[in-house]
């Protein structure tokens, strides 16, 4: 028996492959799907099932596109429904794979189709649970993403706490834990950095799993603090349900190099977006004008799907040479598949042509703290919540570039704006979506919160109003 998990930092998310006897399968698949066929060519082995934990609202599955190039059968709970073809497994089916067994378990709460997959070696004992977002390293799957008009996030809650104890906790606590998401991921609220561990371990850690909480604490614990699930979540998971185009078709379509002109026309007549993926140093320095910085070394995709609100978008790219492929395959992983081309040559061809650049203004945490002792400005905090009511700047403006698109109507294109997150990333994403709407009076504050922690601008603890988003 073999167990491999693919960890894909960008995304904070797990898929599993699993091998025994010439037999493979596939659990919760990213949408490039030739590495896990890659794999079992290498193990001699023939994909046969492809175990899908719920309907992924965070990434697009693979699980179609493998299908189709392996034959495997795509499997889901009780309770799924898709427009392709698939197994509906039952609570307790048991599917052969080699050597070994797989169970599936009926686990709903953060949806109601989720199911864990427990792995019997070949000698029959419990060896592991694939828990998908039921159950997570140090938290449990957040219940409001399937609420619907006769099911609360109470409801889902109250299923959730249901299946950990009588599904998952019930098992013996050397069963290994392969959760779906570890640190970074939406789907959770206190996730672990670690992406594995011991099912006893988590039973002494793992808030969710005390074994004297009430259903009713539960549900209060796990309903608290929740954010507001990012734009693109029900998006992805309708496309999960109903299918897709194929990688290939979406990755031909999009790697195409575009030349000066042809790159400019499909930006200014025909209403492509003009997505920059460089580093923020180079975007702040120089960038093709209303061009939107998303750096690709940052957490790219998630911020992708959290404020490019159209799926189908029309996009073409600014990238560093020899990026363009993996920009485009994490642009496909949250849904984004309208890509037309990239700019050939980048910014250098760019200039080379004679056209317009635009520009950021770029202050350091010392500048600011000068201006502040001499001028009337606002600082803009585009931090989360928590990372606000853990330490700001006193006075400033909590501006959550989550929401950037839903609140700019709060704010003045006469007024300065000096604009900072924790490091300096989110805050060139937040300057670069202003200055594309007409807010051109605004500084980046290189740095950001690290820097500004450094000098003597004064800060104070706050707790954000509830009315705050």
């Amino acid at each position: 028996m073999k167990i491999e998990q693919i960890y894909t930092g960008c995304l904070a998310q797990g898929a599993y492959y699993i091998e025994s006897k010439g037999e493979a399968a596939i659990i919760d698949p990213l949408r490039e799907v030739d590495s896990y066929i890659a794999k079992a060519k290498e193990d001699g082995a023939t994909i046969k099932y492809i175990f899908e934990t719920h309907f992924h609202a965070d990434f697009v599955s693979g699980h179609v596109d493998l299908a189709q190039k392996t034959g495997g059968q795509i499997v889901y709970g009780p309770n799924a429904e898709t427009a392709f073809e698939s197994h509906i497994g039952t609570d307790g089916e048991v599917f052969e794979l080699g050597d070994v067994r797989i169970k599936l378990l009926h686990t709903p709460g953060h949806t109601m189709e989720s199911s864990t997959y427990l792995l019997y070696d070949e000698s029959g004992r419990e060896h592991a649970i694939f828990s998908g977002d039921t159950l997570f390293i140090g938290d449990v799957g957040r219940p409001d993403l399937a609420v619907k008009t006769d099911l609360t996030r109470e409801d889902l809650a109250s299923h959730l706490f249901d299946s950990l104890r009588d599904k998952i906790m019930t098992l013996p606590d050397e069963v290994i834990v392969y959760p779906a998401h570890g640190a970074g991921s939406a789907c959770g609220k206190n996730m672990s950095k670690e992406t594995w561990d011991t099912l006893g371990n988590q039973k002494e850690v793992n808030y969710a799993l005390r074994a004297d909480m009430t259903r009713e604490e539960f549900i209060k614990e796990v309903t608290s603090g929740i954010l507001p699930p990012p734009q693109y979540f029900a998006k992805n998971a309708m496309m999960n349900k109903s299918g897709y185009d194929s990688i290939d078709e979406v990755m031909a379509k999009g790697n195409v190099a575009l030349d000066v002109d042809v790159f400019e026309a499909m930006a200014n007549h025909e209403g492509a977006l003009v997505l920059d993926t460089r580093s923020k140093t180079d975007f702040v320095a120089s960038h093709i004008p209303n061009a939107i910085f998303i750096g690709i070394d940052g957490s790219f995709a998630p911020w992708v799907g959290a404020l490019i609100t159209d799926l189908k978008q029309p996009i073409v790219l600014v990238a560093d040479e020899g990026r363009e492929e993996e920009v485009l395959t994490r642009l496909s992983r949250v849904g984004y598949d309208n890509t037309l081309g990239y700019l050939k040559g980048g910014m250098t061809a760019w200039k080379q042509a004679g056209k317009d650049t635009d520009s950021i203004e770029s202050v350091t945490a010392e500048e600011l703290g000068q201006r502040m002792a001499s001028e009337s400005m606002t600082v803009m905090d585009v931090r989360k919540p928590g990372e606000y009511s853990s330490e700001h700047v006193d006075g400033a403006l909590f501006f959550p570039l989550d929401f950037i698109n839903d609140n700019m109507d709060e704010l003045d294109k006469n007024e300065k704006y000096y604009i900072h997150c924790a490091s300096g990333y989110r805050s060139v994403i937040a300057s670069s979506i202003l200055k594309s709407r007409g807010f051109h009076n605004i500084a980046d504050v290189a740095g950001g919160f690290k820097a500004i922690q450094e000098t003597g601008i004064k800060k104070s603890d706050y707790v954000c109003p509830s009315t705050l988003k």
